[in-house]
């Protein structure tokens, strides 16, 4: 049914054109290799540290090793963040997304050569940069092209696609890991730089960028964003919602697999151990299941009561569904029946930085308030998955996550600061 320009869409994709599915499904794909490649090291992590690390190394050297790979990983991703998303807005959005996506790509398949742990992190470190860097300009180049009644639903799909990616990373680690190791799993990572040519024929930077560029406003100014007591205002509560779920999501959430060993192979027995890959790479998928429905269901609701009250009722179902989930998770079959909700929830946050954080800059800024608010929070939770990692190892894994879990408490407080973005346009 064809929708009329001064009526309301019943629909969220009424009035779309060709252009718009076009745009949304390569922001989505540049998103979804994105998450796939942060999960191929999250599902191989384990087998690749104690690879690295040698014959002599302990389980708790392993877990130790693995925390700081990760930290470092998060620091990168939160300095391409803070980078790229001031790239993205003097470059353009289409422009930062090639070489983004050209990063992560190359960088995870050169991980496949990493001959020590700290090469491997370095490899990390560089991956991260091109993972923070994609994020902000993919949800940019959304925002700005899809019109009101679209945005939040077409925002809601490309962060859900995450999911899609993490679950291709449980595919391809379940399929090619076993027979081929970990490194293969790595060098497959590579291939979502094809998308790059993608971007660069059929994909134009979105009007309102050029319209800005064009009348000469200062594109990506830091200073502007902190000078200004509005944005800076906004920014804040950004950041602050944006450490909530890194924290919960890299803190918390990727630790799913090594819950699910401990669940299985409780005493470290060798013999085990190839069950315990296959049966972690069917649990990370049901995970997954859950964050794509989770995803889907916070931009939906946040469409009908607003961005505010939903952010609070995730908070609130975190704090429960995380400690169940690790105490709870003792079989194969439990972790079946929780994981799903674990995704649910703990991922649905990261649609809400999608729909919400393009919402709260004007077009000038965009790209840098996103990747400031989105990754700049990573610096903030870098410690979150070492203090993980350390707590498991001095009072066990479920404790860990009891523990990391009451920073969603935290969310409440920022939330008493945040502005309701509901049926407002973006700012100029």
């Amino acid at each position: 049914m064809d929708t009329k320009p001064d009526s309301i869409p019943t629909h969220w994709y009424h009035g779309l054109t060709g252009y718009h599915w076009l745009v949304l499904v390569v922001a989505s794909l540049g998103w979804l290799f994105d998450t796939m490649d942060q999960w191929l090291y999250v599902l191989a992590r384990q087998p690749a540290m104690t690879d690295l690390l040698g014959p002599t190394a302990t389980p708790q050297d392993v877990a130790y090793y693995s925390g700081i790979v990760q930290a470092i990983f998060i620091i990168g991703w939160a300095t391409g963040g803070f980078l790229f998303g001031i790239i993205g807005d003097r470059l353009g959005r289409t422009r930062t997304m090639a070489i983004t996506v050209l990063m992560y790509a190359g960088f995870t398949g050169l991980s496949a050569f990493a001959q020590t742990w700290e090469q491997f992190a370095l490899l990390r470190f560089l991956v991260g940069l091109g993972i923070g860097g994609e994020f902000a300009a993919g949800a940019a180049l959304v925002a700005e092209t899809f019109p009101a009644h679209a945005r939040p639903t077409a925002l809601g799909i490309m962060q859900a696609s995450s999911a899609i990616g993490n679950l291709m990373a449980a595919v391809i680690f379940r399929f090619v890991a076993p027979d081929f190791g970990w490194r293969w799993v790595f060098a497959i990572g590579f291939f979502p730089a094809i998308l790059v040519f993608v971007i660069r024929l059929f994909v134009r930077e979105p009007e309102r960028w050029q319209e800005a560029r064009r009348v000469g406003e200062k594109l990506g100014s830091f200073v502007e964003l902190f000078r200004n007591p509005r944005w800076r205002h906004h920014t804040l509560v950004g950041v602050g919602l944006g450490a909530i779920g890194v924290i919960g999501f890299w803190g918390i959430g990727t630790w799913s697999p090594e819950l699910l060993k401990q669940a299985i192979n409780p005493t470290n027995d060798p013999a085990l151990n190839a069950l315990v890959e296959e049966r972690k790479a069917y649990a990370v998928m049901m995970q997954q299941v859950g964050a794509f429905f989770g995803m889907l269901g916070w931009a939906y609701l946040a469409q009908k009561i607003g961005r505010r009250p939903t952010f609070a009722l995730t908070f609130t179902a975190c704090v429960v569904v995380v400690p169940a989930t690790f105490f709870l998770t003792t079989s194969f079959e439990r972790a079946l029946l929780m994981y799903p909700l674990l995704g649910f929830f703990t991922t649905s946050l990261f649609a809400g930085f999608a729909v919400y954080f393009p919402e709260l800059f004007p077009t000038r800024l965009r790209a840098t308030g996103v990747g400031f608010c989105y990754n700049v929070a990573r610096y903030l939770a870098a410690a979150a998955p070492f203090t993980f990692g350390f707590l498991s190892a001095s009072y066990g894994i479920q404790w860990a996550a009891t523990i990391l879990s009451s920073v969603f408490l935290l969310g409440f407080v920022v939330l008493y600061f945040a502005p309701e973005t509901k049926g407002k346009p973006l700012p100029e």
